[in-house]
């Protein structure tokens, strides 16, 4: 939570556990949050989170009220994946595997649900993120694309032909996407395939007029980025974080063959206006580090420090604290000219099973991580 006061937890079942992180224990279970796997968890504010699963829905909750839910909310068609919200228009974003990103006015929330919308969509969606100021959006794909919305606009939803589209661009070279993907979305424990096709439909899109002094509204750039090793071959973007200060993307990318795993930073290169029929490439890579690959097919959800200084990262049976230098210094301080390997700052081992998930304390020092036999461990550590 916001105020480090509980600690929840998405399990693979039908359950949804919380915890005192100050103290570790055990406060409540929801055994029955959900009909299917619970996928992930994100507070709207202090005592209010919503959580999504596979069995399509999303549920809201009360901390002072955990018997039963706030309300449920149906929509999507397929297993719902990840959750953003943004707090100056308390809209819910939610995105899953029916490649839909789908918005909810909690403003005008009942206990029949909240009113919502098809936002965007596009095939073989993975994870969708939006930046802490909320101007951009980034949607990762099983196909190794990488989607941006730039300068964002969650009241119009966009269809096939209502948005302008940048010339989809390689992070270091200009080639650009013409043709439509035919890979699937990458379930937990299956490979994860492609070609060399992208995810956006074979349709000339309009180009509405650029608005003065910037591009227009919701502009799209499809990008697919550069990964060390990968050069040659797809990869698939498993996890999609952002830097709290909204400078730069942190992937985790796999091979479609499932043998190499790679974390890699991505700064954002904001430049002047930008013609909706005009090359760009928002994203420049600027540190990497090879991943242990134990634990193939399934996804390991990464994630920054508050300060944005550190990345906490599954690797293996623990997590490693990885740094843009030895000194953990700011991102901004430290960008190289070509990219450059993520220092190791410390590892930390406690699980007996695949780490799948890792996240830091909002106000304190302290890291939890969770595996796949089900442990959750909290670390506090000492440099």
């Amino acid at each position: 939570a916001p105020r480090r006061s509980v600690l929840t937890v998405a399990c693979e079942q039908t359950e949804v556990l919380l915890f005192d992180p100050i103290s570790s224990k055990h406060i409540k279970t929801l055994s029955e949050a959900h009909e299917d796997c619970v996928n992930n968890i994100r507070f709207l504010d202090n005592r209010l989170f919503a959580t999504c699963s596979d069995d399509t829905t999303i549920a809201l909750w009360d901390l002072r009220k955990l018997n039963s839910k706030v309300c449920t909310l149906h929509g999507h068609t397929s297993w719902v994946k990840n959750i953003e919200y943004d707090t100056n228009t308390r809209l819910l974003v939610t995105s899953g595997f029916d490649g839909n990103v789908i918005i909810w006015d909690t403003n005008r929330c009942t206990e029949d649900g909240c009113p919502h919308k098809k936002f965007f969509h596009t095939r073989f969606l993975m994870r969708m993120r939006l930046t802490p100021d909320c101007s951009k959006m980034l949607i990762s794909t099983s196909s190794g694309y990488l989607l941006i919305l730039h300068d964002l606009d969650l009241n119009k939803s966009l269809e096939v032909g209502s948005y302008p589209i940048l010339r989809a661009r390689r992070t270091t070279s200009s080639s650009d996407i013409t043709s439509s993907g035919s890979s699937g979305p990458r379930a937990v424990g299956s490979p994860c395939h492609q070609n060399s096709s992208g995810p956006l439909a074979e349709k000339t899109l309009s180009r509405p007029s650029q608005r003065e002094g910037g591009s227009p509204r919701n502009s799209l750039e499809v990008l697919t980025p550069e990964v060390p090793g990968e050069r040659d071959r797809g990869n698939c973007i498993t996890s999609l974080q952002l830097h709290p200060k909204g400078w730069a993307t942190l992937l985790r990318c796999s091979s479609n063959t499932d043998d190499q795993e790679w974390t890699c930073v991505y700064e954002f290169q904001e430049g002047g206006p930008v013609r909706a029929v005009s090359p760009r490439c928002s994203l420049r890579l600027t540190h990497c580090i090879e991943e242990a690959n134990v634990g193939r097919g399934y996804i390991k959800e990464l994630c920054f420090s508050p300060d944005g200084r550190m990345i906490s990262s599954p690797h293996g049976f623990g997590i490693r604290l990885l740094g843009f230098d030895a000194h953990c210094s700011e991102l901004v301080d430290c960008l190289p000219r070509e990219a450059s390997p993520l220092r190791e700052i410390r590892s930390l081992y406690s699980h007996n099973d695949v780490v799948l998930t890792t996240k830091f304390s909002p106000t304190h020092c302290q890291i939890a991580s969770g595996c796949l036999s089900g442990r959750v461990s909290l670390y506090q550590p000492k440099f």
